[in-house]
């Protein structure tokens, strides 16, 4: 017996946790029944649909690492008929969906797989995935706009944790900032340099959890390599609970 969000998660339908939400929201049928508790155990032989969709398990793990242009959601559908970033990719029989979210006006790197638990494992609070971000804000970083980056700051019922701030290049009127943070509060990045005075222009993911890659251009995407894979879960596999 398993658990159902665990199930899904198993056969390539999101992360478990996105699993769960689905049961919640009553688009999980087992066996022609409706079932809204996640902790739900099943075989795995039943007719488990979600959406109307017949989930079977037992499939190809796939890894992808896509440079997602600006204009973009990151999500498998969107309800107002939006890009998603799952259109960026062709070719895969797969169903994918992405490791978390980039914003819609956020360019850079972003992972998409079939694999729940290893999504699950990246986006766990406790693991602390990092991500760096390049941003190019209004005006230029004082020593004191750095300081509360780097401490933690308020951002609007939330305060951040430590981050890591690197000035690239600045000019009177702009500047252009390494951030490397853990969470993935909505908008954060933006957010974090709205409050000490300092708009982003524009916003770029350069990495994720170490992984990076200059040559991507964006729009494109390449399969992860197994040193890249066999690290991620070298790293974080070992903190997931």
């Amino acid at each position: 017996m398993i658990r159902l969000q665990k199930f899904l998660a198993d056969a390539g339908v999101s992360s478990r946790r996105k699993c769960e939400e689905l049961i919640l929201q009553g688009r999980v049928q087992v066996n022609g029944k409706i079932v809204t508790e996640p902790g739900t155990k099943v075989e795995g032989s039943e007719e488990i649909k979600v959406d109307g969709e017949v989930i079977r398990p037992g499939r190809k793990r796939v890894y992808i690492l896509l440079n997602k242009p600006t204009g973009y959601i990151s999500s498998v559908k969107d309800q107002f008929s939006r890009k998603t970033v799952v259109d960026l990719v062709s070719g895969i029989k797969e169903r994918i969906y992405p490791v978390g979210r980039l914003d819609y006006d956020t360019s850079g790197l972003i992972i998409l797989t079939n694999d729940g638990e290893f999504a699950n494992m990246l986006m766990h609070p406790r693991n602390e995935v990092e991500k760096v971000y390049v941003a190019e804000v209004e005006g230029r970083l004082d020593a004191e706009d750095i300081r509360r980056l780097e401490k933690g700051l308020d951002i609007g019922g939330h305060t951040t944790a430590p981050a890591r701030v690197m000035i690239i290049e600045e000019s009177a009127g702009r500047s252009v900032v390494e951030i490397a943070i853990h969470e993935g509060k909505n908008r954060q990045v933006r957010r974090m340099f709205e409050a000490v005075g300092h708009p982003v222009l524009r916003l770029k993911r350069t990495a994720i959890g170490g992984i990076t890659d200059s040559s991507l251009t964006e729009g494109k995407w390449r399969h992860l390599r197994r040193e890249e894979i066999d690290m991620l879960r070298s790293k974080y596999g070992s903190l997931e609970r």
